[in-house]
């Protein structure tokens, strides 16, 4: 049975809500991508290695699940979750298409214990993070510089190559560099002669 307008846009925007809160809150944001990255977990894992509350951690857990993000991949115990795999695309106010992804959650998730990326999404907020991740996935592609980067963002060289150095690992946690077609050497090297 076709789905009518009223329908479709209800799931955008209960898909949107749903993404929301992983990036305005970083402590969901870090279980969303450790899940996404290691596959099926469980509570125990997540308490474990976030270092969470047993209180705390299922209840982000419940959250997320509710929420749609995670999904329950065995009912017994203990269960198990998985992250599910979010692209979703909205249009900024600058006429900027912005993609939240599993790369992007994994920025936000870094807020907290990256004082670069703290400031950064202050200063420009999560489209601008998403900007900047893009980017920084470009430049190691060899496709652009900071330089470049700078003028485009309306930021001083020593700025943009702080929030590219600062996202650079989780560009690369999502995209291998092996798959880009430039090696770090090369894209070094290109840096040293501009």
């Amino acid at each position: 049975m076709a789905q009518s307008a009223a329908q479709s846009n209800g799931m955008i925007i209960r898909d949107f809500l749903s993404v929301a809160d992983l990036l305005e809150q970083p402590s969901l944001a870090r279980i969303y991508t450790y899940l996404y990255l290691e596959g099926d977990g469980t509570v125990a894992e997540l308490m474990d290695t976030l270092d969470l509350a047993q209180g705390t951690a299922y209840s982000y857990v419940n959250r997320l699940t509710e929420a749609g993000v995670l999904t329950v991949t065995s009912d017994s115990p203990p269960k198990q979750y998985r992250a599910v795999d979010i692209q979703l695309t909205v249009s900024g106010a600058d006429d900027r298409t912005y993609t939240i992804s599993p790369a992007l959650i994994a920025a936000v998730a870094r807020r907290t214990t990256d004082e670069t990326i703290d400031s950064y999404i202050d200063r420009r907020g999560i489209h601008g993070l998403a900007v900047a991740l893009t980017y920084t996935i470009s430049r190691d592609r060899g496709e652009t510089t900071h330089r470049l980067i700078a003028s485009d963002l309306d930021l001083s060289p020593p700025e943009a190559e702080a929030i590219l150095q600062a996202l650079r690992p989780v560009a690369h946690e999502f995209v291998p560099i092996e798959d880009w077609g430039a090696s770090v050497a090369d894209v070094v090297d290109a840096e040293e002669f501009e």
